[in-house]
């Protein structure tokens, strides 16, 4: 009953809104229709919820299977290609989120939405097929997943509506609400694709439509319908809905009108653009180092610790749920932290949570990684005993740091405790910061129309996503953990003081401009 338990942990997380306190307009009538706007903009605000859930299991319900099928349908794919492949959701992402931005601005936002929800479902369809070509298999994955992260850009519009339908009171609590969806997300896509697994390679043959269903196409199929049943909820639910920062209701939006470009010109003359450009200096920051934690996680625990390709899948898979749960919990408790003390002293704690975080994975002491087949050069009986074995049995795995990686014999190697705390203070700043970051980022805007804004800022997580795994990948793999690491967290400390020297001028729009907001 996994899929029951999850959806209640959902409905937990969204129905927290409904103890928050109605605000009542001096202007409404007493007839009701302010409960109903109440009801309705909340409704509304849930199908965002559900449309930020769904992009995550769109990225994350056929990353544990994108290798073997693309070995399976082009035999030309090397490891390299991969990365490609995994770097093409963000690369699409980071093109269409300013794009649907923009539309969103301008048009109704079930527009943007309904076309990039129409977009992922294409997507996924094509994703279903890539095998039939007899040619280039590789590449229409490429273009498959590209088309999938591109109708992921509605990630800026679904930002912008939660940041202009809720008051300054409700947002945090709205922004964390809306990142737990997005880790329950991530949380679930692997386990969709694994509770498919039982499908096997070959499945079953659909004739009529030349479909093979199987454990690398059902997940994809899957993602489909779920996304058909988005776009439905998009064009039967979702209505539009602004309010102030204290929650009371603008008037109907006209998007051709005169009167709405000029509001939004003389918001836009208000913004403090340094605070904007810190703010995505900071999100990228945020991003990048936690696609560097999860590209280097696999590789650098088999490298550490001789462990298996299936012990490493296995150990990190569960690592990775853990601190999945473990940021649930941290949205929740940021929404008390921040009614507390604010929301820039969260994201400042954040950021020193993570640096320690990384700083703990600097390697120390006499303890050396294995090196791959080391023993075998050390003892020459066991050396001829076990050169026997491997001649006879080609299946056995070699574990253990890669001689080839030259700084295996001279870099310590790390401890398990080591690996786990580190797991344990990342996962608890990551969200935080995840979380506070375009919170504050909505604020600073103020009620000016949001789209690019929050497309840009989903482009530089993007962004981020696509450089991290690249950068990591090289310097680790070239100079080692103490060189890696110490980048990143030299990069976390470059994010902290840019915070610190900032610190003043990340504030409310109505803050800024002496609108207090009790």
């Amino acid at each position: 009953m996994p899929s029951t338990t999850m959806s209640g942990a959902m409905s937990q997380l969204v129905d927290s809104e409904e103890s928050t306190p109605l605000l009542k307009d001096d202007s409404s009538s007493d007839d009701g229709s302010q409960d109903d706007e109440y009801k309705s903009r909340w409704r509304s605000i849930r199908v965002m919820y559900f449309t930020m859930f769904l992009s995550s299991v769109g990225f994350t319900i056929v990353i544990t299977s994108l290798w073997p099928f693309l070995q399976k349908i082009d035999d030309s794919a090397n490891p390299s290609f991969l990365g490609w492949v995994v770097a093409a959701y963000s690369l699409g992402q980071m093109l269409a989120s300013p794009l649907f931005g923009l539309w969103s601005n301008h048009r109704p936002r079930r527009e943007p939405l309904a076309c990039s929800i129409f977009i992922n479902v294409a997507a996924n369809m094509y994703y279903c097929y890539v095998y039939l070509p007899t040619t280039d298999n590789k590449f229409h994955m490429l273009m498959a997943r590209a088309l999938v992260g591109f109708g992921a850009g509605n990630v800026a519009v679904v930002r912008s509506y939660v940041a202009g339908a809720t008051s300054l009171k409700e947002r945090t609590s709205a922004m964390a609400n809306m990142s737990a969806c997005q880790a329950l997300g991530f949380i679930l896509g692997p386990a969709m694709q694994a509770g498919l697994s039982f499908m096997g390679e070959t499945g079953v043959t659909v004739k009529i439509i030349d479909l093979q269903l199987n454990m690398y196409t059902a997940p994809a199929l899957l993602a489909a319908a779920l996304g058909i049943i988005n776009i439905l909820l998009v064009l039967t639910v979702l209505r539009e809905h602004r309010v102030d920062d204290h929650g009371r209701h603008f008037r109907a939006i006209n998007y051709m009108s005169e009167d709405t470009v000029n509001v939004s010109q003389e918001t836009i003359g208000g913004i403090d653009q340094i605070a904007v450009l810190t703010s995505n200096m900071l999100f990228f920051i945020i991003m990048f180092i936690f696609a560097v934690f999860e590209t280097i996680a696999t590789p650098l625990s088999m490298d550490m610790f001789a462990w298996t390709r299936k012990q490493a899948v296995l150990y990190n898979g569960i690592i990775i749920s853990c601190i999945g749960f473990e940021s649930i919990l941290v949205f929740l408790a940021v929404k008390v932290a921040s009614l507390r003390i604010g929301d820039r002293p969260v994201l400042l704690g954040g950021l020193v949570i993570v640096l320690c975080g990384f700083f703990i994975l600097l390697p120390w002491g006499n303890h050396y990684p294995n090196i791959q087949w080391a023993d075998l050069k050390n003892n020459s009986v066991v050396n001829q005993t076990l050169n026997l074995a491997v001649a006879s049995n080609s299946s056995v795995e070699p574990t253990g740091c890669p001689i080839e990686q030259t700084w295996c014999q001279y870099t310590p190697a790390l401890h398990l405790a080591q690996y786990i705390t580190s797991d344990i203070l990342i996962g608890v700043g990551y969200p935080a910061c995840n979380v506070m970051s375009y919170t504050l980022y909505s604020k600073i805007l103020g009620p000016t129309p949001q789209g690019v804004y929050m497309g840009w800022l989903t482009a530089s997580g993007s962004g981020a996503r696509t450089l991290g795994p690249v950068f990591v990948s090289q310097v680790y793999t070239t100079l080692g953990p103490r060189w890696a690491f110490s980048l990143i967290c030299g990069m976390v400390l470059g994010g902290i003081l840019l915070l610190g020297a900032l610190y003043h001028r990340l504030v409310a729009f109505s803050v800024r401009h002496g609108r207090s907001i009790d």
